[in-house]
Formats: C-alpha cells, structure tokens, sequence
C-alpha cells in the first residue's frame, strides 16, 4: 500500500485523515512542520507516495510545503485541503503538478473516494507480459 504523509497544524484534522487512510491499509506518517525545511526531511526520511497538507497553517503556508515538496519530487502527488477559494492563490499553485485541491469541509468518505482515485492514477498499471 503507498505511503502517505499528512501535513496539517490541526490535531484533529491530522488524526482524522491518518484514521482514515490507516483504516483503508495505508502506512501514514503525519506532523506539523514549523518550518518549509522540516517537510524537505520528512520526506527523504519517509520517501511518501502521496502527501495531503493544508494550506492555512502558522509557522509555514500551502505554497512553501508544495514548493519544498517538489525540491524532493516533481512528480510526488499533493493535495491541497483549504477552506479558502481563491482563485488568484489556485492559479499560481498550477505550476506545482501534480497537485489536486479538495476544499473543506468535506466527508471523510468523499476524501477516500479523492484519494483512492489519485492513487490510482498514480499506481503503474500490471506489467505486459
């Protein structure tokens, strides 16, 4: 099962998305970094397949995980949670792909359906043979 690593400055938030992705198989790491440098570690430390962060946090914004996060990988998949719709913060976050922003709140059934079907356009397909 991929491994997921989970950003977020709400406890709760953090405990109820890992309960949810554990429930589902997933091995799930989940923190609140206090600054943009502390995600670079995390993942090269916990090499995730998939990372769910919010955007809205104290010590480091959305923008400044994301950007941390592609000096790992420009292929890790992200996805963004916000309560915030703007489009002008959307719009300049495109440049970051692969990455998918699902907005608060939301169901803890319609985030697993998000993000099974994230993985899974992620997952190779069976080697031909």
């Amino acid at each position: 099962m991929p491994k997921v690593l989970v950003i977020d400055d709400s406890g709760f938030m953090r405990q109820f998305v890992r309960g949810l992705l554990e429930d589902a198989g997933h091995e799930v790491e989940d923190f609140l970094p206090l600054s943009a440098l502390e995600v670079l570690k995390k993942c090269q430390v916990f090499l995730p397949d998939l990372v769910v962060t919010d955007y809205n946090m104290p010590h480091v914004d959305g923008q400044a995980v994301i950007r941390m996060l592609r000096r790992h990988s420009t292929t890790l998949p992200v996805v963004l949670l916000t309560a915030t719709r703007d489009p002008e913060r959307m719009a300049k976050l495109k440049a970051y792909n692969p990455l998918w922003v699902l907005y608060k709140p939301i169901t803890g059934e319609n985030l697993m359906q998000e993000l099974a079907g994230i993985l899974a356009q992620q997952t190779p397909g069976p080697a031909a043979g």
